[in-house]
């Protein structure tokens, strides 16, 4: 049970210059306790995490206090917080892949922090990191110990930064979108990994989300964030069960509405493949041998011009790698075709004038737009390569044509990406594919990292750009509800292969295998449908 406070937030005010994001943030957490901070992008969630651990960017301003056992973070002098920080109150990060570094293992990323903190020897370090990847739940520590992070999954990153978070034992952790980038089976494992260590380690915890729903069975308390305030708080049941603002009650209805079902039978075939199958091998380390595994392992499927394909699986299932290798953007064996061409036999050369009906939008909007250049001259980046002889006029006016068609004002073409939000940046990438009128489109996850009420209005328009144009799709997502509502056909994947295919209604209501209704449950569980 929470016991006494062991944080507080006082009157906490965050500012950029004139424009306040966190305003006069009050709010208390016992020891013990699971409290869930809730709000859309741009609410002042992970401000206010932030803030508490002095982590925000040099040009932002505080004042107000956060208190630890008594003393101000705020104003305590650097030695003496670094002494807290990462030792007594640590922070899981929404992206793990930010979080660990690229250059170094998993096991030597742990260690850092238990000789550096703890003053662990590198011996000790280095058994007690297994110890940790063990009890998150990593499968084979010895072999993951020596991995890159590029060498997991998405899943697999963010058990490993949780290993990072609770090495010395922390009294508080700060747990900032968790799992928004992970499929609804990792996501409610991270969930209940969180809560099994909080019990364990009888830690205090600070949950934050954009759903409601995600934290209605974890947190004790609820603080729902609009525009840098807290505009409600109570004890979870009661707030999930009697919300008094009409913004925490949007919190909890918004949900895609489920497409109607449209026939298959009659749609011309636009691309089929036979045995695609892709293969990766991977490094051994100190106690374990190299191994090659097949992310993509035999799959045959069909797509059907104009209808939707929803791919659906655990992170590593081979879904993104299926769809790379639909793509020729990795290597595969067997047998692809598009429009009854044969692509096996092409080199990337000869597949070039075929890339601009087959375009790819990726999950990132943040990551997958250059920050150097205009909106404008991204989204006209393919026509340089496609439409060499058109005017560089001709060119700036079909992208405003593309971002108009996105719902997106012509006049911002002339921005930087990291001037918009992040629906603005994904509708400015489905404009980047769009303006090669492509008859395929590839969606990599793409609404993951956008609010629900955010991933409606994508959703929206990728089903009015479909009509318009009769798109097929190929809609990868780890989010049951949004393949619901986007998908006219499903195919579920595990350990690379396709285990069952069929009409989105039939597996949604009545799936045959237990592993798709295991899916199914955990987006129940975690409040997706």
């Amino acid at each position: 049970m929470p016991g006494q406070e062991i944080l507080g937030f006082h009157n906490l005010c965050v500012t950029y210059g004139a424009r306040p994001v966190v305003k006069n943030v009050s709010f208390a957490l016992a020891r013990g306790e699971a409290a869930a901070i809730v709000g859309e992008s741009g609410s002042g969630k992970s401000q206010t995490a932030l803030a508490a651990l002095r982590l925000l960017a040099p040009e932002a301003s505080t004042t107000g206090s956060v208190k630890f056992e008594g003393a101000d973070l705020l104003t305590l002098p650097e030695k003496r917080l670094n002494a807290i920080r990462g030792r007594r109150i640590a922070m899981v990060f929404q992206e793990p892949m930010s979080a660990l570094d690229p250059l170094f293992t998993v096991s030597t990323q742990i260690g850092a922090i238990l000789r550096h903190q703890a003053g662990f020897s590198r011996r000790a370090a280095r058994a007690r990191a297994l110890d940790l990847l063990d009890l998150v739940g990593i499968a084979e520590p010895a072999l993951r110990a020596h991995a890159y992070p590029h060498e997991l999954s998405g899943g697999q990153r963010q058990r490993v930064a949780i290993a990072m978070a609770i090495a010395c034992g922390p009294d508080v952790l700060i747990a900032d979108e968790p799992t928004t980038a992970l499929d609804v089976t990792v996501a409610a494992r991270i969930l209940d990994l969180l809560a099994d260590l909080r019990q364990r380690l009888g830690m205090a915890m600070i949950f934050i989300s954009h759903d409601l729903g995600l934290v209605r069975r974890f947190a004790d308390t609820i603080h729902v964030m609009r525009q840098g305030e807290i505009v409600e708080s109570g004890p979870a049941a009661d707030l999930i069960a009697h919300p008094q603002r009409a913004y925490t009650r949007m919190l909890l209805a918004v949900a895609p509405p489920p497409r109607p079902p449209r026939p298959l039978e009659g749609a011309p075939e636009i691309l089929s493949a036979r045995d695609v199958t892709v293969r990766f091998r991977l490094r051994g380390g100190w106690f374990a041998k190299g191994r090659e595994i097949k992310a993509v392992d035999a799959v045959s499927l069909v797509l059907r011009k104009g209808r939707t394909l929803g791919v659906v699986g655990e992170s590593g299932s081979g879904k993104s790698t299926l769809a790379r290798a639909l793509l020729k953007l990795a290597p595969a064996a067997g047998m692809i075709s598009f429009e009854h061409r044969d692509l096996t036999p092409l080199s990337g050369a000869a597949m070039r004038p075929l890339r601009r009906s087959m375009q790819l939008v990726f999950q990132d909007p943040y990551g997958s737009l250059s920050p150097r250049l205009r909106v404008g001259e991204i989204v006209a980046e393919g026509l340089r390569a496609h439409e060499p002889s058109i005017t560089r006029a001709e060119r700036d006016a079909q992208a405003a044509r593309a971002l108009e068609e996105v719902l997106l004002d012509p006049a911002l073409r002339h921005r930087y990406p990291q001037e918009f939000s992040g629906g603005q940046r994904q509708r400015i990438a489905i404009a980047r594919a769009m303006i090669l009128k492509p008859k395929l489109v590839v969606l990599d996850e793409p609404t993951s990292a956008l609010d629900r009420s955010v991933q409606i209005e994508i959703l929206a328009l990728l089903q009015h750009l479909q009509d318009a144009h009769d798109l097929t799709y190929v809609f990868i997502s780890h989010d049951l509800a949004i393949v619901r509502a986007m998908a006219d056909e499903v195919a579920v994947m595990k350990d690379g292969r396709i285990i069952e295919q069929g009409e989105a209604r039939r597996i949604m209501d009545a799936p045959r295998e237990a592993y798709s209704r295991a899916l199914i449950a955990a987006t129940f569980q975690t409040g997706g449908i």
